[in-house]
């Protein structure tokens, strides 16, 4: 028993039992024939039976269903900056959040071919609600963030979470991956929460201060781009909520649909982009900066700076500033066609008669070059 039976993910020994427990699931049928089209069902079922690692399961399925996701619905994955990382070394990448299974999945694949140390991830367990999905999850290396609790049991969970980080990162030389900020980001501005640092500060202790602690976790912010989010229209209802000043209530099987629309959907060209590990920055804040809170605050902006600046601006991101402000200040960046594209898919999402709808729409995709504006000013 390990007090972290709640949210940790398999151990190796478990991992073959936990496996076979999920081969014949019929979802489990439609992942490898969407992975291996042109292999028999009884083939992958017998490679199964090998299977004794994660690593085992990531190098022989994950790896190949990643890339045949990308090969589908996309035009290609592109990445900086991670050749400036240590293969040996453990690194708590905090990354923007646009896409459930997407965001950590091409990051571990950028990390397997790249040789460096492929991570831990942290997943909202209303997200792996279904039995398939949560021992798919822990297979993959996820660990659960218990959702829907009590300030009480938040607390103890958070506590726990915490710790299993640190004991990854410090104690097991694993990576760990988690998102600047609960749920994805819907509206393009990419912001990290400090209640997301704070939670990771909970291990530190007493005998260590909180920058120092922050520099032994290795912090490396990543900037994830996509030219086009397959899961655009899927957060208009929540954001036209909001709008309202209407309580958004979820639909039944909504977190589902929008894991299945990011991984099909039509995404055209990524970046993924893997900026400096933060640690001179903690330096300056250690010396400027005595509360514990705004020291928090401080190391969140040091994060969204990173991302925002080194976030790939894409033809959508300004094809959308120049639709949403009625301007051609960025024709240089794109082409006509494109531009109808992007027109195309607009009128296809949403109802581009409803002036709000159209804003909002916009305005997910014209904020990331909005913030390096705004950030380049502020230099």
């Amino acid at each position: 028993m390990s007090k972290f039976d709640e949210i940790r993910y398999f151990y190796d020994q478990e991992v073959n039992e936990k496996l076979e427990s999920i081969a014949r699931d019929p979802m489990m049928k439609a992942l490898m024939s969407f992975t291996f089209p042109d292999t028999d069902e009884q083939v992958w079922l017998e490679q199964f039976k090998d299977v004794h690692s994660i690593s085992d399961f990531q190098h022989q399925f994950v790896a190949y269903a990643v890339r045949q996701i990308l090969a589908k619905s996309s035009e290609g994955l592109t990445t900086s900056g991670f050749d400036k990382l240590d293969k040996n070394t453990s690194y708590l990448f905090i990354s923007n959040h646009r896409d459930i299974v997407l965001d950590t999945s091409l990051l571990n694949l950028v990390l397997l071919e790249s040789g460096l140390i492929m991570t831990a991830s942290a997943i909202g367990d209303n997200l792996v609600r279904k039995n398939f999905l949560n021992v798919l999850a822990k297979l993959n290396r996820n660990f659960l963030v218990q959702r829907g609790l009590s300030l009480r049991d938040q607390l103890t969970s958070s506590q726990s979470m915490s710790e299993y980080i640190k004991e990854q990162l410090l104690q097991d030389n694993r990576s760990v991956w988690i998102a600047q900020r609960e749920g994805r980001t819907k509206n393009g501005n990419d912001a990290t929460q400090q209640g997301v640092l704070k939670m990771l500060a909970m291990a530190a202790g007493d005998h260590q201060s909180l920058t120092d602690y922050f520099k032994a976790l290795k912090i490396v912010p990543i900037s994830i781009s996509y030219e086009y989010d397959p899961t655009d229209s899927l957060k208009m209802p929540q954001l036209l909520a909001q709008h309202r000043d209407e309580e958004y209530i979820k639909g039944k099987n909504e977190d589902f649909t929008t894991m299945l629309s990011g991984i099909l959907g039509q995404k055209k060209r990524i970046h993924l982009h893997a900026g400096d590990v933060i640690d001179a920055e903690l330096d300056d804040i250690a010396a400027t900066i005595d509360n514990k809170n705004k020291q928090l605050q401080a190391i969140a902006q040091v994060i969204d700076r990173s991302i925002i600046s080194n976030y790939k601006l894409w033809p959508t991101k300004y094809i959308a500033y120049d639709l949403l402000h009625n301007t051609d200040t960025y024709a240089s960046e794109y082409t006509e066609q494109e531009k109808q594209l992007f027109i195309r898919r607009l009128e296809m999402r949403i109802d581009p008669s409803d002036p709000v709808s159209k804003e909002y729409f916009l305005a997910m995709y014209a904020n990331p070059l909005v913030n390096k504006l705004k950030l380049e000013e502020g230099l």
